[in-house]
């Protein structure tokens, strides 16, 4: 057997770094002082936590990734996984939240906006002073982008924008937002251009709040544009190149997506977990019996192998190498399993599964949109079979 050298050798880590754990523990203390008390009263309000999202902003978590001369925290995209994790595993509707503001608004402006863009807006989005939201899809336009209706059309040196975006994670309650328009409708997918919009803008409103099954403390609205004029300089890159940024910006947002799911999962599990100790029935506790306990085993398995697909994600996202194919892994599996692990929570508990006084009730009605949002699970495969056979 040949002998492999310590410089050949992979190595692979499966701890995290002190600082993570830090990172880990600041998120995860944060999330049950602040986020904790106020979880289903935001719920049944439907009412997004501004002032957690204020507190937040001074931590650091509204620009996570981004570099401190940005005004960010930067923190790498495992820290943001990790960070997403504990928020979810307490309220999923506050890692959407999250998610969306860091990882697509913000995200898309970093990534392929321009010194003057950073400065001015990604600026104000990592502080925390503004709120960002990340318009693409349209009531006739979810997957498939192309069909896309709303339009920029020049007017001498800007843009004038008619249409209208639904499902707008943060679309009443943003004050930045990255639009994607048509921009040739002759080109297709490569005739959209993306956007900067501001809030208060002539002709900009916002539209119906939707009232949700779940992650309903997230705010998600229609926004309408009425010949809004943007100047020429809020096109982001060149025009025509909407689509592509876009897709960029789904493969981060996707990871996101994966560790919120790993998050509600893991929430499930401990929450079953604790349940099954304290509750008797036939004279001990549910964790004593053999049926619970395989639950409980099989719940863990996947949990772990999730969280390990979205580790592996963020991996390579923070390295600049191709992460298409690894994070539409990461979110078809954690978005799965999630669901999984919700059912048997609710199960596991019975009953009181059913009501509003534990938190498997609400981590039921919410985990559903991880198999949607950021593209269907369906969707998820489509890309990985593709991937697999190009």
């Amino acid at each position: 057997m040949t002998e492999v050298t310590s410089a050949e050798a992979t190595q692979i880590n499966f701890e995290l770094s002190e600082s993570e754990k830090l990172i880990q523990e600041t998120a995860r203390s944060f999330a049950q002082k602040e986020m904790m008390p106020v979880v289903m009263k935001y719920d049944e309000s439907q009412e997004f936590p501004m002032e957690i999202f204020k507190k937040m902003a001074e931590l650091g978590f509204l620009g996570i990734v981004i570099p401190e001369q940005y005004g960010g925290a930067g923190l790498s995209y495992i820290d943001l996984v990790i960070i997403l994790e504990e928020f979810s595993k307490v309220d999923p509707s506050v890692g959407l939240s999250v998610g969306a503001h860091n990882g697509l608004c913000t995200s898309h402006i970093y990534s392929f906006g321009s010194e003057q863009h950073k400065r001015k807006y990604v600026r104000e989005l990592a502080s925390g002073e503004k709120l960002g939201a990340w318009a693409l899809t349209e009531q006739s336009s979810g997957s498939d982008a192309r069909s896309m209706k709303t339009t920029a059309s020049r007017l001498g040196g800007g843009w004038i924008l008619n249409g209208s975006k639904m499902f707008t994670t943060l679309g009443s309650v943003a004050d930045i937002y990255v639009v994607m328009a048509l921009t040739d409708k002759a080109k297709g997918k490569e005739g959209i251009s993306a956007f900067i919009l501001e809030k208060g803008m002539s002709g900009l409103s916002v539209g119906k709040k939707e009232n949700k099954l779940g992650m309903r403390a997230s705010d998600t609205s229609s926004v309408i544009f009425e010949n809004v004029h943007i100047p020429g300089e809020n096109l982001i890159g060149r025009e025509g190149e909407g689509f592509k940024q876009a897709l960029h910006v789904l493969d981060g947002g996707r990871i996101g997506i994966a560790a919120q799911s790993v998050g509600i999962a893991q929430g499930c599990l401990e929450a079953s977990a604790k349940y099954a100790k304290e509750r008797k029935q036939f004279g001990r506790s549910l964790s004593q019996f053999q049926a619970i306990q395989w639950k409980l085993a099989d719940m863990s398995v996947d949990i772990d192998a999730a969280r390990l697909l979205t580790y592996r994600a963020a991996y390579f996202k923070q390295r600049g190498k191709e992460v298409t194919l690894a994070a539409s892994i990461a979110k078809y599996f954690a978005s799965e399993i999630a669901v999984k692990a919700a059912t048997e929570a609710v199960q596991i508990h019975g009953g009181y599964g059913y009501i509003k006084e534990f938190p498997v009730e609400k981590f039921y009605r919410d985990v559903k949109l991880m198999t949607i949002g950021e593209g269907t699970s369906e969707g998820q495969k489509m890309v990985i079979a593709r991937k697999l056979l190009q």
